[in-house]
């Protein structure tokens, strides 16, 4: 993970001494060792620290490289003697810590001036936001068990089956098929549910007549991918299918569209116009998409109000839909790499509407 730490310095200001990581994520970036909640990372130019309670000690020193993996005792006094024996005078912190913990930092480093001012946290998010070939191939990996899954889904639903149960299946489904673990907690929904974004799977059972919607994806090696897909069970009307087929107008023209360079704005106003201008203004309350990788929702985003620039090498989600309160929703979403001169749609399920 040398090459990341390396891309961090070469990216803060000049003069930059420390950056102390207490964030899971970024400990997780920096160091690819997954500790839960646990452990400091110190970042200093001639090199990295990592300081780590007696659960973690052992696989740490086995498989974290690039960094001193040293037991922790009482972590903010081991901070404050190694920035003292390289003389930091400035250190920075991530502005994702609580401010309990960062006056904790203040209050143990005296003579050190402690900077949350959002700078390190921001560098570090751009430089997440660029996706290296290791880490795509990582995504890869998690799509390809997500469609697996979509399709053994297919074969799964039927009227009877309860929404909990059909969550369950899906979540053994990927786990026993590779995944380390599930990216979120999966969405399964039918009838009126489907009008809710993110309905939580319940007791209902899945009816003839019935949309199904499934938004879900697996993580693996600490990578997570996104899919949403709505299949009708039985039979569809003709309100269920012209909705249905306005959102894959829209999700269709915004994969052809989109490419680096554009902001989240220009690309979420296809959609949304598709949308609005077959009558469903309103009922297309959240963003077009998110950029995914170690978390699931990362920035930058396709977004009405993101003026931020998609840049190539991104992992995006595009994720249209329309939503009639009461009646029923339609969604679908793939995850893509964004590409200079277009995107790469990752997933290989099937977007034509399905009648089970």
């Amino acid at each position: 993970m040398k090459q990341r730490t390396d891309r961090l310095l070469g990216a803060m200001p000049q003069g930059f001494e420390a950056a102390l990581i207490s964030t899971d994520v970024n400990r997780f970036y920096f160091l690819n060792f997954d500790s839960g909640d646990a452990g400091t990372v110190l970042i200093l130019p001639e090199k990295t620290y990592f300081i780590i309670d007696s659960r973690y000690i052992e696989i740490a020193e086995a498989t974290v490289r690039d960094a001193e993996v040293i037991l922790e005792k009482k972590a903010l006094e081991q901070v404050r003697d190694i920035l003292a024996a390289h003389g930091v005078k400035h250190l920075f912190m991530e502005n994702k810590a609580t401010v309990a913990y960062a006056n904790c930092v203040r209050d143990m480093l005296p003579g050190v001036v402690v900077d949350t001012s959002g700078l390190l946290s921001d560098t570090i998010d751009a430089l997440r936001a660029v996706k290296s070939e290791e880490e795509l191939d990582a995504i890869r990996r998690a799509q390809t068990i997500t469609d697996a899954c979509f399709d053994h889904m297919l074969n799964t639903i039927r009227p009877g089956l309860r929404e909990i149960d059909a969550a369950l299946e899906m979540e053994v489904f990927m786990r026993s098929h590779g995944a380390g673990k599930l990216a979120f907690d999966t969405i399964f929904v039918s009838g009126a549910k489907t009008s809710l974004p993110h309905g939580v799977p319940g007791e209902k059972r899945i009816e003839a007549g019935d949309f199904v919607t499934m938004d879900f994806g697996a993580n693996v090696d600490g990578y997570c991918t996104d899919m949403t897909r709505t299949v009708a069970v039985g039979s569809v009307t003709q309100e269920q299918k012209t909705v249905y087929e306005t959102v894959l107008k829209a999700q269709l023209a915004c994969c052809a569209y989109a490419k680096a360079g554009q902001t989240g704005y220009e690309v979420d106003k296809i959609a949304r116009d598709i949308i609005y201008g077959a009558g469903y203004e309103g009922c297309f309350g959240h963003g077009l998409g998110h950029a995914v990788g170690i978390e699931i929702h990362e920035n930058p985003r396709y977004s009405a109000v993101c003026k931020d620039v998609v840049g190539a090498g991104t992992v995006m989600t595009i994720e249209p839909g329309i939503y009639l309160p009461g009646k029923f929703g339609v969604r679908i979403e793939d995850t893509v790499f964004v590409r200079e001169n277009g995107v790469e749609i990752i997933g290989k399920s099937p977007k034509e509407l399905i009648v089970l």
